[in-house]
């Protein structure tokens, strides 16, 4: 069987623990690959390889490094069939889906690209008499990235492209759900030209990332998971004298306003609420129906639900793959029993889905509730997976307090033709990412990435100008050069004279 080990210090290293775990090909349900899980020793030990690369790195200069990150973009889109290939395998995303996360994550490496620019700082001349100030944006060090499943490559390239263009050395955990692309994108990395050990790729589960959040050597930790380990991470980490940024969980709401074009409301819940299977961070899981705008909307929902072509990962026909493991089909299948024994009106039941020749793959078709109140589970939490949830709404301001009150923060969306109602939404509501009349409002690289309340923790937000925030630290420089300066020390607080 094949064995996936680790990458560290530019070539690939056998896990001497001896402890390994299982990756699926979801679509076959077949084990297809095992995963070496690093002991607390061999994390240190890709730790310290980091820190050692760390000063030649930070020393090269902005524009070498912007080159590299440029070579890296062209190999990853030179390869990108290989790589998006490898997240259906292993995910089972379907291809177009896996691609188009490969390219949403090149769009961050593109933004590093500029990274010259961005690390500029600020110049203050003369100011008092022949004092000059100025500001630069230094590295921290050693960074560490612990990424989820649902995005193998494009989650990644959000925290390391970043993180290694400001002059940082960086650790990747991946999931050990789907780690292979992680260990590809370190050859790619050392391809485009950055020197062994900038990108250092641990697999592993609890015990190395334990070792990631307590080793002094990491000066921050970047995370996207589930809001329980994204508590622990934060807690953790910071605990540990680290800058941490922890991205969790959500619940996001679409707002279907009585003015909406249902249309094209019904294809963004498709997408949104469908798409990947569900499995997204952004996924849109709860319609909020204003008004009288319920019944029409859920009654255009069902036959496109039941109509959804649910299949192979590589099957160009697929509109929707399995799901990632066994175990995950069964949690999601378990709230949807859930939300029939809360008393939630099952418009359509996706639990029943076999296929012809992948009965062991982890199918499931999408699910519809309908009549769902907020004080239900399937409403307060987070599912993870093809189950959309239609609540009723009486009035605009009633469905602004719901994705207002929810415990998530994460994203949300309001379709609506009334300009004066989406204006006042997108300011009032209590969420970190907003769509008007667009469902997964995804910010591009080049703005940052983070939601709110239980949806985030940490200072910083995901690439964009909070990322180049979090990957270096802010020093300034007060500079008077001893020309006509009169002798003599000076024993008060500098002030302007």
């Amino acid at each position: 069987m094949n064995e996936i080990h680790h990458f560290i210090g530019g070539k690939k290293v056998t896990g001497k623990s001896g402890r390994f775990g299982p990756v699926y090909n979801p679509s076959t349900g077949e084990q297809s690959s095992k995963v070496a899980l690093a002991s607390a020793a061999e994390t240190a030990a890709a730790i310290a390889d980091s820190e050692a690369a760390f000063r030649g790195w930070a020393a090269t200069p902005a524009i070498t490094r912007a080159r590299v990150m440029f070579k890296f973009k062209a190999l990853c889109e030179a390869n990108i069939e290989e790589l998006a290939t490898m997240v259906a395998n292993e995910h089972g995303k379907v291809l177009s889906d896996a691609r188009g996360s490969v390219i949403r994550g090149l769009e961050v490496v593109e933004f590093a690209c500029g990274i010259p620019h961005l690390l500029k700082g600020e110049f203050s001349d003369n100011v008092s008499a022949g004092i000059d100030m100025y500001s630069m944006r230094k590295p921290l060090g050693v960074c560490a990235g612990i990424t989820p499943f649902n995005f193998p490559a494009m989650v990644p390239m959000w925290m390391f492209a970043v993180s290694i263009a400001c002059g940082n050395t960086f650790v990747l955990k991946p999931s050990e759900k789907d780690p292979s692309l992680a260990i590809r994108m370190a050859e790619l990395m050392l391809e485009a030209g950055a020197p062994a050990g900038v990108l250092n790729v641990v697999n592993g589960d609890k015990e190395a990332v334990d070792v990631l959040l307590s080793d002094p050597l990491v000066k921050a930790v970047s995370f996207v998971g589930s809001t329980p380990i994204a508590r622990y991470v934060y807690a953790t980490a910071a605990a540990n004298g680290k800058r941490v940024q922890a991205m969790g969980g959500a619940k996001n709401h679409m707002i279907v306003m009585p003015d909406a074009d249902l249309d094209k409301a019904v294809d963004a819940l498709m997408g949104a609420g469908y798409g990947s299977a569900g499995e997204r961070c952004m996924a849109v899981s709860v319609a909020v129906a204003v008004g009288g705008v319920g019944d029409e909307l859920v009654e255009r929902l069902k036959p496109r639900i039941e109509s959804l072509k649910v299949g192979p990962s590589l099957s160009a026909d697929s509109d929707m793959g399995p799901l990632v493991t066994r175990e995950h089909m069964e949690k999601v299948r378990g709230y949807i029993d859930l939300g029939v024994k809360e008393g939630a009106k099952l418009a359509v039941d996706g639990r029943d889905l076999r296929l012809q020749g992948y009965e062991n793959g982890f199918f499931l078709g999408g699910s519809l509730f309908d009549e769902v109140k907020t004080d239900m589970r399937i409403y307060k939490e987070e599912i993870f997976g093809p189950v959309l949830s239609v609540v009723r709404s009486n009035s605009f301001d009633e469905a602004l307090a719901m994705a207002t009150d929810h415990e998530f923060g994460n994203g949300v969306a309001i379709f609506t033709r009334d300009g004066d109602a989406a204006r006042a939404f997108a300011d009032n509501v209590e969420v970190g990412m907003v769509g008007v009349n667009v469902p997964i409002p995804v910010p591009l690289a080049f703005h940052s990435f983070g939601g709110w309340k239980a949806s985030a923790f940490g200072d910083h937000n995901q690439h964009g100008p909070d990322g180049v925030r979090f990957y270096t630290k802010l020093k300034t420089v007060t500079s008077r050069w001893p020309t006509g300066i009169r002798a003599g020390a000076e024993f008060i607080m500098p002030t302007h004279k």
